[in-house]
């Protein structure tokens, strides 16, 4: 049976309001999470420091035993910028180190100062007559280059990346002194992305997969339709039946059994232990194999998609 050693169920901070952060964070531990899932774009990470430092004072838990990741925004990939994100990032969660700090996107953008606008999200000049992305001409191998110095320095265990394809995983791996620890992707049963997992495995790479439900992240954003939740798929219901699971748990036990770690959103208090609760069983491996079948090769959070739609550029970074 496959142990919460081998693989996590994470709580993902994306979308989740500042003023229920601190209280779904400090939940989430008191349920039993120890994978949390930040990032300098999601806006709430004053909030989630608040929330883990009343967690550790209330001895929840011990701080080794929390694994903390956030990541580096497009805006700060210059070699200069790297080390002051990331302080940023340490200041505002109220910790020395980060368990794990991955490059967010495969995408480097013009600096914005702190004092300016933090997070900077994706625009350049929000206020310009005509707001788009600005682009900076800045080397994927000197951010790494960056990135592997905090390593050096103890700010950071592990360091890793969020969005990369397979040729992008080959050319970093052919110029990184410190080897990358982990892979954040998509992935839900309509975007299984064996190959690239595979690839990452074969590299020595964790591989964490954001969005597991699918659609289910993205229809508030009008990113997706209700029409395409997952959860309604016969063989996620049948199995939900058969196993006594509600479909969300079927889904993330397939995400797991797969041997990926799951990132999951919510600020109920009883989905948090719901989502938990998926080590005391196992789908068969004609089951895992019906679950796989529903790949369409559906992606939701495409910069080829909603950078055009929001943000005035097109920019792919998928074929």
């Amino acid at each position: 049976m496959l142990k919460k050693d081998d693989v996590s169920i994470g709580l993902g901070l994306w979308k989740i309001p500042k003023d229920q952060c601190a209280d779904t964070v400090y939940r989430a531990i008191e349920a039993g999470y120890r994978h949390l899932d930040s990032a300098c774009d999601y806006g709430n990470e004053i909030e989630v420091g608040q929330g883990i430092t009343r967690a550790l004072a209330d001895g929840l838990c011990a701080r080794e035993e929390l694994t903390v990741t956030s990541k580096l925004w497009n805006t700060y990939h210059s070699p200069e910028h790297v080390k002051p994100a990331l302080e940023k990032i340490l200041s505002d969660l109220n910790l020395d180190y980060l368990d794990s700090f991955l490059i967010h996107f495969p995408i480097a953008q013009a600096f914005v100062p702190f004092e300016e606008r933090y997070p900077p999200e994706w625009l350049y000049d929000p206020d310009a007559v005509n707001p788009a992305m600005k682009l900076a001409q800045v080397p994927l191998s000197d951010t790494w280059g960056a990135m592997e110095e905090l390593v050096r320095q103890g700010l950071v265990k592990r360091i890793g990346v969020c969005n990369y394809n397979s040729g992008l995983l080959h050319d970093l791996m052919s110029y990184a002194i410190i080897k990358p620890a982990e892979l954040q992707i998509e992935s839900h049963p309509y975007l299984s992305q064996e190959s690239l997992i595979r690839l990452a495995k074969n590299y020595g790479m964790a591989v964490t997969a954001f969005s597991p439900f699918g659609a289910l992240s993205y229809v508030e954003l009008e990113m997706a339709g209700a029409d395409e939740s997952v959860l309604t798929q016969s063989i996620i219901t049948e199995s939900a039946d058969k196993y006594n699971k509600t479909p969300a748990q079927i889904v993330l036990r397939w995400g797991i059994q797969r041997g990926c770690s799951v990132i999951t959103k919510t600020t109920k208090p009883e989905r948090l232990q719901e989502n938990l609760d998926v080590f005391d069983f196992a789908l068969t491996d004609s089951e895992m194999a019906a679950v796989s079948a529903l790949n369409t090769n559906r992606r939701f959070n495409d910069p080829g998609k909603f950078c055009e739609a929001a943000f005035n550029t097109f920019y792919p970074i998928y074929d």
